[in-house]
């Protein structure tokens, strides 16, 4: 059938139930729940971005001019702005892409990933084929499953709700002539790594690879999904083709003033010190998970959640909410069943809290 996906798996089984790709973590969260299900972090804004975004509010009779943002994200990445296209978050950098690239005859995505670029494709008619990665393998990239005549593929790094970071030889090894290559880098500046100055495996500033699209979030570091702010780097001509299919006007004054805020020195610097919190954070409540009998954190996480396999995790993410907590589940994701559930990184004492609780659970 027309927009409907098949599934390119070695060890294919049993035909599981289609997962609910429109599910997203936002649906797991309620009144008086702590939120571990989405990973947008919550802190104070800083008053380098509060305040450009404040003052834009003063400017809305105006039109939103997008040229300054536009240079000063280029100027962050090291391209010129003809290689960058603003857009109203990064879900709508997904939806330009299945709607002008009408043409392509085999679009593949790999997951488990975030479930949107999919969705896309499949609203606009596309016959998505799936590449569906190894739990056994820690879900790391295996380019060679790709198919050689894939003429758009779809890939997250770091990859929700995995937390895998791909090494960046491994995906630009997937561009090639004639075939769009899409990295979602939403994630891209929760990542840091010891000795690496700036996002490690990050392919934004890669303007050699032929056909390759970077997807770009400024929602989770800086707690603006509310906001809708994200961009596309590649080339200018695929940029062209994907302008076309937006609306006028499609990013505020505010985002785009978020945008040029976010793109500054100091915000880099900024969000580098909060990368490398956070991985300490990270690393906390991975310990403390992986000495839950029964729990198994997959693979080596590098973002702001961690995935792991709970035997029974359905009725536990049930049980976690009647006492107060909210998590991901994980069987909404391709290649991902019910035992699995998705856990954002919080503080230590918000983590040491929720341990004790789950530890209870599987104890009972």
């Amino acid at each position: 059938m027309r927009g409907q996906p098949t599934d390119t798996h070695p060890e294919a089984g049993p035909t599981r139930p289609e997962p609910d790709l429109t599910h997203h973590g936002d649906a797991e969260v309620g009144a008086g729940l702590v939120d571990l299900a989405v990973n947008v972090r919550r802190d104070t804004m800083p008053d380098w971005l509060a305040d450009p975004i404040t003052a834009a509010l003063a400017d809305l009779a105006s039109y939103p001019d997008p040229r300054p943002a536009r240079a000063a994200v280029a100027a962050r990445h090291g391209r010129p702005p003809a290689e960058v296209l603003l857009t109203a978050g990064a879900a709508e950098g997904f939806v330009l892409l299945a709607r002008a690239l009408r043409g392509v005859r085999r679009p593949v995505v790999v997951h488990p990933q975030f479930t949107e670029p999919e969705a896309a494709l499949r609203a606009a008619g596309h016959q998505v084929e799936r590449v569906l990665l190894d739990a056994a393998d820690d879900f790391r990239l295996d380019a060679g499953r790709v198919p050689a005549d894939a003429d758009l593929v779809m890939v997250g790094n770091p990859t929700n709700p995995t937390s895998v970071l791909h090494p960046a030889a491994d995906l630009a090894a997937l561009a090639r002539p004639g075939r769009v290559l899409v990295v979602d880098e939403a994630f891209a500046d929760t990542t840091a790594a010891p000795g690496v100055n700036g996002e490690p495996e990050s392919l934004a500033a890669r303007r050699d690879l032929p056909g390759l699209l970077v997807v770009r979030s400024l929602t989770k570091t800086w707690g603006l999904a509310g906001l809708r702010i994200g961009y596309l780097l590649g080339e200018p001509a695929l940029l062209e083709r994907l302008a076309a299919a937006q609306p006028l006007w499609a990013v505020s004054t505010p985002a785009l003033a978020a945008a040029s805020a976010c793109a500054t020195p100091v915000a880099v610097a900024a969000e580098r010190a909060i990368a490398a919190g956070l991985a300490a954070d990270r690393e906390h409540l991975v310990a403390r998970l992986s000495a839950l009998p029964g729990v198994r954190v997959a693979g080596r996480p590098a973002s702001a959640f961690v995935l792991v396999h709970v035997p029974g995790a359905a009725d536990v993410r049930l049980a976690l909410r009647r006492r107060g907590w909210a998590v991901r589940r994980g069987d909404t994701f391709p290649g991902l069943g019910p035992d699995w559930l998705r856990i954002a990184v919080r503080d230590p004492a918000t983590t040491d809290a929720f341990i004790e609780i789950l530890a209870e659970m599987l104890e009972a």
